[in-house]
């Protein structure tokens, strides 16, 4: 999903891949995740831990690891440790090996394939989801977590194909509605977008992430004061002010709205 800013001033924050023409969004990305992130995948990177844990577990799963790289769940757990902070490279490493030994394994093959979409690697992550479940049973977060990688390839229409067969699985399900929305608004139908998000926001009222998406595209449409009103409910308000002005000045200057290159976060279904 994507969210305006968590606690920096004047930037908005991309961190589900799905603004890449809209605006540009710049440092300090919030990656918030929770359980049972991508498909079903009931690892996420423990972003929220305190460094000491994240020491801990990865001293620890980085031990068991070494002695065994063939256990599938230490493999699993070793990469999501690395992904929270920030060992890209080597978390890949891990669930590559992981996927040649374990072809068929389903959450393997997700986690693989969420790691490449958010080092960028877009095809082969798409192809690797692809493989994460079946037509005849289907999972509506890979289907989500897919959708959002082929809108960051500028596959709009077809992202949209894949939020909405998710949602037959899930309906009104928040976070696939809000990846829905925010497909909607890098096609440019801002209306659509915005009734979108604002089911998802009734779905799930007390999620911020969802909200704050529904003002980001508001904030597009130009309603500024509006768009300030909904950020407030999440963010102390010379922070949501900050925001707004940044929008505003990132709208008026439509060179930079090309230039935008969020980060991709393939992991729908985190509400």
């Amino acid at each position: 999903m994507v969210v305006l800013i968590r606690s920096r001033p004047a930037r908005l924050c991309a961190s589900a891949a799905l603004l890449a023409t809209i605006a540009a969004f710049a440092a300090g990305c919030q990656t918030t995740q929770s359980t049972a992130t991508t498909g079903s995948l009931a690892l996420a990177p423990p972003e929220d831990l305190p460094q000491t844990d994240q020491r801990r577990d990865l001293a620890m799963y980085g031990q068991q690891y070494r002695a065994d790289p063939s256990n599938v769940d230490v493999a699993l757990r070793y990469a999501q440790v690395l992904r929270s902070i920030g060992q890209l490279a080597q978390a890949l490493a891990v669930l590559e090996r992981a996927s040649m030994s374990n072809p068929h394994n389903k959450t393997v093959l997700g986690e693989y394939g969420r790691a490449l979409a958010e080092n960028g690697d877009y095809q082969q992550a798409f192809e690797v989801l692809s493989r994460a479940h079946t037509p005849d049973q289907p999972d509506w977060r890979i289907l989500s977590a897919q959708g959002a990688v082929l809108d960051q390839m500028g596959q709009h229409a077809r992202a949209q194909r894949f939020y909405r067969t998710a949602l037959k699985i899930v309906p009104n399900q928040p976070s696939v509605l809000s990846n829905l929305g925010l497909s909607y608004a890098l096609s440019h139908d801002l209306p659509d977008a915005e009734a979108t998000l604002r089911k998802a926001v009734a779905q799930h009222p007390a999620d911020p992430r969802v909200r704050q998406n529904l003002a980001l595209v508001v904030g597009l449409e130009g309603h500024f004061a509006e768009a300030e009103t909904i950020a407030r409910a999440d963010l102390p308000p010379d922070q949501a002010a900050a925001n707004v002005a940044y929008l505003r000045q990132m709208l008026a200057r439509p060179g930079d709205l090309r230039k935008a290159k969020p980060t991709l976060r393939a992991d729908a279904g985190s509400s």
